[in-house]
């Protein structure tokens, strides 16, 4: 039975996530050229045609996606022996990791729970904040990963979760359609303030600051309150608030993605290592 290179799967994936081969180049730090011939390798060692050409990007073909699955999997259990094995007993290595707010209840306790299990050896350094500020601290290197909905295409990232934006309000409050909405809202720099904004003005729908904070804890408190109406991710919503949308007159909002991003590539191998476990895991 043939063995599969490692170096061409590496390869592969990069190409995958990067949707073509000059960005997959940068990645894994060799030519255009080098990345096409190293794809013909693998395509004439599996006997299979892996990708096609789609205008400028490139496609999985079904066998591509397939190979995709395992590709990921055998590159995550190389990596992990090779980390379990070049640690020693005792070790531990420092990994400093910034999450937004809004992913400190659900993404952030699952990627904990994994790097626990896939890199024991690990010390994580967390620390929680608004994804403008945490994008800051990245590039400073004051961290070495960041999960924020910021999106930087100068720097590594992972796409982990896109989620529905929605407009929540408490559970008992009164929503008046044809009165000025009372809008709970971030200081500035802020995605979903954005959001709302931006999709209120297109729908010509009038509308007033009533409730600003930094934090995102005094937000949720305000609208539970019922102070007025807030846009957040849906992983916000509790049994105390509920969903306001197009039925009650409200504009739809767009969906938000939530990145792991990684400083660069002189970030340390533990960093690294943390980086690519979550490469294709579903949130």
């Amino acid at each position: 039975m043939r063995n599969l290179d490692l170096d061409l799967l590496r390869t592969f994936v990069a190409i995958a996530d990067a949707e073509s081969f000059a960005a997959a180049a940068q990645r894994v730090h060799r030519t255009q050229s080098a990345v096409s011939q190293q794809m013909q390798r693998l395509e004439s060692h599996v006997g299979k045609l892996l990708m096609v050409k789609q205008g400028r990007t490139k496609r999985l073909t079904d066998d591509g996606m397939k190979l995709l699955d395992y590709a990921r999997r055998i590159i995550s259990l190389n990596d992990e022996a090779n980390a379990a094995l070049a640690t020693r007993p005792g070790q531990t290595e420092v990994v400093r990791l910034g999450a937004s707010n809004d992913m400190a209840e659900n993404i952030l306790p699952i990627m904990l729970g994994r790097i626990a299990k896939s890199h024991p050896n690990v010390l994580l350094e967390v620390r929680t904040g608004r994804s403008p500020f945490l994008m800051e601290e990245l590039k400073k290197g004051e961290l070495d990963l960041a999960i924020t909905t910021r999106l930087d295409p100068n720097l590594p990232r992972i796409a982990l979760r896109s989620s529905p934006t929605v407009w929540l309000c408490a559970a008992d409050y009164q929503f008046e359609r044809k009165k000025q909405l009372p809008l709970i809202l971030s200081n500035e720099p802020s995605l979903f303030r954005a959001l709302a904004i931006d999709a209120l003005d297109r729908a010509h729908l009038s509308w007033r600051i009533a409730y600003l904070s930094l934090n995102l804890l005094a937000i949720r408190a305000a609208v539970r309150a019922g102070l007025g109406i807030t846009a957040r991710n849906i992983e916000m919503l509790t049994p105390d608030l509920r969903v306001l949308g197009e039925a009650d007159g409200l504009p739809r909002l767009p969906d938000v993605t939530f990145y792991l991003y990684m400083r660069d590539e002189s970030v340390d191998e533990a960093a690294q290592q943390v980086f690519e476990t979550f490469r294709g895991m579903a949130f």
